[in-house]
């Protein structure tokens, strides 16, 4: 194929559409991002309200998810960057989404790009790697670069949130679209940042890494974790 890691491959590009795209099978649409509890206290009202909670995510949450996914696809050790994801993760209950949304990943990697990589990370950790550590050893395997596995997680970041609110307030779903369309650019720089700093981390370390915190996401993943009812899983 002749994989450029660093970028991806002409051929290897077109698997980046599938593994963005949202019906890929990995589990992103039984939750919210956040949003559910967001929308519940107020915080997420309309298309504006609802580009504030993107923007907000995308340049923490969705900053450091990208930067683990990219280091993965430069093929850092998995498993030390799984640990940096629990480092940088407070919320028990956000840790446990990661790593059920990396199992669903996992053996939908497995199927559609079988790899040893993958293989292996599904041994040392049978009950699930952090999400975008999979997705970054899942685009290595698809051919795809660390800026690719970034772009990815970038968007899943903000899309997700998008989508559910659509359900959850019957936004119109024009609004929520153009939401992701005006987030475009900084969807590219957040990326563009990750891929750098999974680039530094190959000589300096999991430290490199960003570690942007979003405690309200984290207090609020708590709350919700623990309603009686609820629409989406997180």
């Amino acid at each position: 194929m002749g994989i450029n890691i660093e970028g991806g491959s002409r051929t290897g590009r077109a698997a980046l559409l599938v593994l963005a795209d949202g019906r890929f099978p990995a589990g992103g649409h039984a939750h919210s991002g956040g949003a559910e509890a967001a929308v519940k206290a107020g915080r997420i009202r309309d298309a504006a309200t609802l580009e504030d909670f993107c923007r907000g995510r995308l340049h923490t949450t969705g900053l450091v998810s990208a930067a683990l996914a990219a280091a993965a696809a430069l093929g850092f050790d998995p498993l030390a960057l799984d640990a940096a994801a629990d480092a940088r993760t407070p919320s028990p209950a956000l840790r446990a989404v990661g790593r059920r949304l990396g199992r669903q990943m996992m053996r939908a990697a497995r199927t559609v790009w079988p790899a040893p990589e993958l293989d292996d990370l599904a041994a040392a950790l049978p009950r699930g790697a952090h999400q975008p550590v999979v997705l970054g050893l899942a685009a290595r395997a698809a051919g795809l670069g660390a800026g690719d596995a970034a772009h990815v997680v970038a968007y899943e970041t903000v899309s997700g949130p998008a989508t559910a609110t659509v359900r959850l307030l019957s936004l119109d779903p024009f609004e929520a679209t153009t939401v992701l369309a005006r987030l475009a650019p900084e969807l590219d720089d957040v990326a563009a940042r990750a891929a750098a700093a999974a680039r530094r981390a190959r000589d300096e370390g999991t430290h490199a890494l960003p570690a942007a915190s979003a405690p309200l996401l984290e207090i609020s993943a708590e709350h919700h974790a623990a309603w009686p009812v609820r629409l989406f899983a997180s």
